[in-house]
């Protein structure tokens, strides 16, 4: 329909005929197009017997290549409203090119007050990944286009760094953070990377083949961040009452099960992969969540309270 456009804005007023042998398809199909563009693009189109062929009857600008309802535009504004966590990744520049392109096909029948807008919604990150612009967008072409990595990595609580061969199957943004889910070569296995600590990365020159059953989806469909698992935990947290609204509110898993209790708090039940990162979880709620089970993570709790209190009291 852009191609029957620019035709028609040309001046040379093209018929069913012409215009089907050069977009290659048949003058029903002409027909239909232009038929859509009259009655649904509102595009002044009509046919010329005396020049046989079509032509505007009124000035066109602009190809209406996108109609949107204000409920749509809303939806559009409250989705760039939250892209703004992506500002300083190699993502910005694209999405803010692509809500330019979009807002600028807009139809002129469509007024709304964004004004109003601008203070009814926002999204707000006080906590922002510190990243590599260079490296993100390294890392980002190279698994888009299946492109083999050597990583100069770092280690958590490590100073010396190593290299690790990989595959990139998948940048991921989970709960605010990225990571990248690849293939190592040196562990023979699909490992996590944290962009912030890859300090270097080289191309190979080699591609490779992303497996068709890998699925992040269900790689960490139990877990309970981005740890994946080889176990399978019955997890029971106790919230008391103070916190107990706080764990009402969310869905924090897939698995999550709540029990009332008599004394305004609420039983948290979970079936993980993995107990390393619901340990820190609860540690985070500074003594209103106690783990009954499984007896490891109780005891790695307790563990790490003490050492809080060991820590504390030589300061």
């Amino acid at each position: 329909m852009l191609r029957i456009h620019q035709s028609i804005q040309s001046g040379r007023f093209p018929n069913a005929t012409t215009l089907a042998g050069e977009l290659e398809v048949s003058t029903n199909s002409i027909y239909r197009d232009i038929e859509f563009m009259r009655d649904r693009l509102e595009l002044p189109i009509e046919f010329d017997g005396a020049q046989n062929g079509f032509h505007y009857t009124q000035r066109v600008g602009g190809f209406p290549t996108l109609q949107i309802t204000e409920g749509e535009l809303f939806a559009l504004l409250v989705a760039e409203k939250a892209l703004q966590q992506y500002r300083g990744t190699t993502f910005e520049k694209p999405l803010v090119s692509a809500f330019k392109k979009m807002a600028a096909s807009l139809p002129d029948t469509v007024s709304v007050n964004l004004a109003d807008w601008e203070q009814t919604i926002s999204f707000r990150t006080s906590v922002e990944p510190i990243l590599d612009l260079e490296i993100f967008d390294a890392l980002a072409q190279a698994t888009a286009q299946h492109r083999q990595l050597l990583l100069t990595y770092r280690k958590p609580a490590r100073k010396e760094t190593e290299l690790r061969l990989v595959d990139p199957y998948q940048l991921a943004n989970i709960n605010g953070e990225w990571f990248l889910f690849g293939y190592c070569h040196l562990r023979k296995d699909i490992r996590t990377f944290v962009p912030a600590r890859i300090l270097g990365v080289k191309p190979t020159g080699k591609s490779f083949v992303r497996p068709r059953k890998f699925s992040l989806g269900k790689r960490l469909r139990d877990s309970f961040g981005v740890i994946a698992g080889q176990g399978e935990f019955d997890v029971v947290i106790r919230f008391d009452e103070l916190v107990s609204d706080y764990i009402r509110e969310k869905r924090w898993h897939s698995s999550q099960q709540l029990i009332e209790l008599k004394d305004g708090g609420v039983e948290l039940r979970l079936r993980l992969s993995s107990l390393a990162e619901i340990q820190r979880w609860i540690l985070s709620w500074a003594g209103h969540a106690v783990a009954l089970a499984p007896i490891e993570l109780v005891g790695t709790v307790k563990a790490a309270a003490r050492a809080i209190l060991k820590r504390t009291g030589r300061s």
